[in-house]
């Protein structure tokens, strides 16, 4: 790297080692924004030399990436951003931390894929899902698949694994000079993991035409644009890779949708050549992913940690939550997005039946939520008192990301 490169690279990991060490964070953020301060094509260098793949999507990028990390650790040591720093400054931190590794894989904040992808040249992009997330400061759904699809035209060689049962991802992954959407396009590679939340793909991006569904298929009704054929395909407790072998998945992560993060994880990995008999193992060392599906013992109660932060996640905590005492945490905090309106998009029929207790900045948007949907609930002032309010046993804890954080905090951060 040249001179200027090198001794941003330095400093940045003294100050990501400096802010640890002051307990102020992971120093994930702090470090690559020094770097980047002091030579803003940081990103750029420390990237080459590198086979890199970049995960993005609404929902599921850092579980998917660690997942991914682990698969492509077959062959050789993999330079992540584990701890869910996903925009360049925490890009930068994490390569910068890692030093010289023939591998990184990254995720990225979907509206920054553009930008990363510049940065980085890299061998795989990963497409995972697209959906609404902080009404108040993020793009509308069909705008970000506007955004992907312009950026991944500028990277006509990319090798691309997209997700086949999300019609904005399809969309974005064919390139707009193709007629025919039945048509694959020679690097993109397709999953399917299944899509239950299907509220922000009715309307075709393509035509503006209703998005017909009928069991696993969709397609437009006014134009080619439809489901592909997918190459890799969860079934079961288990993956078919495109031989038509099937791998079955043991993982400690809860929940039907990592299995699906697990198949996204190794087809990523098989575009840099992992077999995935020999990927499967590595996904089961994945216990919890920055403190998401931690669990924690404290004063006789096993507590579980669950992200939920738009309609879509939520859906998705409810079935892995086991049927026990509950506690439901909402803020609404600048990263969190300052509109709660969405809380009116989540069914929270399925908490019925259990002990639930509400807390958070916003826990009286979350009470007018739960009585219009009849599901009795506690309002407790802190998570110490949602702790004494519960029985001994498992207590599930589903809250958006600085609620999640907050509660993390006051477990000493656990990861």
């Amino acid at each position: 790297m040249p001179l200027r490169a090198k001794v941003a690279s330095s400093v940045s990991r003294t100050a990501a080692a400096l802010s640890r060490a002051a307990g102020r964070g992971d120093g994930s953020v702090i470090g690559g924004w020094i770097g980047l301060k002091i030579d803003p094509d940081l990103l750029a260098h420390l990237s080459a030399g590198r086979a890199i793949a970049l995960i993005s999507g609404t929902n599921g990028k850092t579980t998917t990436t660690r997942l991914a990390a682990a698969a492509v650790g077959v062959l050789g040591t993999v330079a992540t951003n584990s701890f869910g720093a996903n925009m360049p400054t925490g890009h930068t931190s994490a390569l910068a931390k890692a030093g010289s590794t023939p591998y990184a894989v990254l995720e990225v904040d979907e509206h920054y894929l553009a930008q990363v992808m510049e940065a980085t040249d890299p061998h795989v992009v990963a497409l995972l899902n697209l959906s609404r997330d902080q009404l108040d400061r993020a793009k509308e759904v069909a705008m970000m698949a506007q955004l992907w699809r312009a950026a991944l035209v500028r990277h006509p060689e990319l090798r691309v694994v997209a997700n086949a049962d999300d019609p904005m991802v399809v969309w974005a992954a064919t390139p707009p000079a193709s007629h025919d959407h039945r048509i694959t396009p020679p690097h993109v590679t397709w999953f399917s993991a299944g899509q239950r939340w299907h509220d922000d793909s009715w309307v075709c991006p393509e035509c503006g035409s209703a998005i017909q569904r009928s069991g696993e298929q969709w397609w437009c009704s006014g134009c080619p644009l439809r489901r592909p054929q997918p190459h890799w395909v969860v079934e079961d407790d288990g993956v078919v890779d495109p031989t038509g072998a099937w791998h079955k998945i043991v993982l400690q992560l809860p929940g039907k949708v990592n299995i699906g993060n697990a198949a996204t994880a190794l087809a990523v990995a098989a575009e840099f050549g992992v077999r995935p008999v020999d990927a499967v193992s590595r996904l089961g060392s994945v216990t919890s992913v920055a403190g998401r599906y931690a669990q924690v013992d404290r004063e006789g109660r096993n507590i579980r940690l669950l992200l939920a932060k738009n309609p879509a996640s939520w859906l998705e905590a409810f079935d892995m939550a086991d049927l026990a005492p509950t506690l439901l945490s909402i803020n609404a905090r600048d990263p969190d997005g300052l509109d709660t309106s969405w809380l009116f998009d989540v069914d929270f029929a399925p908490l019925r039946g259990r002990q639930v207790l509400i807390t958070g900045d916003r826990a009286y948007d979350l009470a007018v939520r739960l009585d219009v949907n009849d599901v009795p609930f506690q309002h407790v002032r802190s998570f110490g008192e949602a702790v004494r309010n519960v029985p001994p046993g498992r207590l599930e804890v589903i809250a958006n990301y600085t609620a999640f954080q907050d509660i993390r905090a006051e477990l000493d951060r656990v990861n």
